[in-house]
């Protein structure tokens, strides 16, 4: 499995309302249930009424669509990080998964995941 390393820090962010979203920025994550709104974005661009914020997120991307009959692929992923102590958070979109760690932890994070087999580009 490939895995592109995404530049810049990342924020994750509870909202009240889509007021104050950068809808024009390269990535942007917006999840809604019927108990909240999140955000995922980068830091330089989280709105500033988040009702809470998380910031020191880096984030890597699982190169190439994904097909909706594989199994397993988060799961590996998370499980390899897991094994070493290092916490998630996932995002997956129609064509691939995206994974965030803390800054702190990101090295870590590849090192595991080159030492298992994956490519990082």
């Amino acid at each position: 499995m490939i895995i592109k390393v995404l530049d810049g820090d990342f924020s994750v962010c509870q909202l009240g309302g889509p007021e104050g979203i950068s809808f024009a920025d390269d990535f942007l994550f917006l999840g809604k249930t019927d108990q909240e709104l999140s955000l995922v974005c980068r830091s330089e661009t989280a709105p500033d009424n988040a009702l809470a914020r998380e910031d020191g997120w880096k984030a890597f991307r699982i190169e190439g669509a994904l097909d909706f009959s594989l199994v397993g692929v988060l799961a590996e992923l998370a499980g390899l990080l897991a094994r070493r102590g290092i916490s998630i958070f996932a995002v997956s979109t129609y064509a691939t998964d995206y994974i965030l760690v803390k800054r702190e932890k990101f090295s870590e994070a590849l090192a595991a995941l080159e030492q298992a087999g994956h490519g990082l580009v």
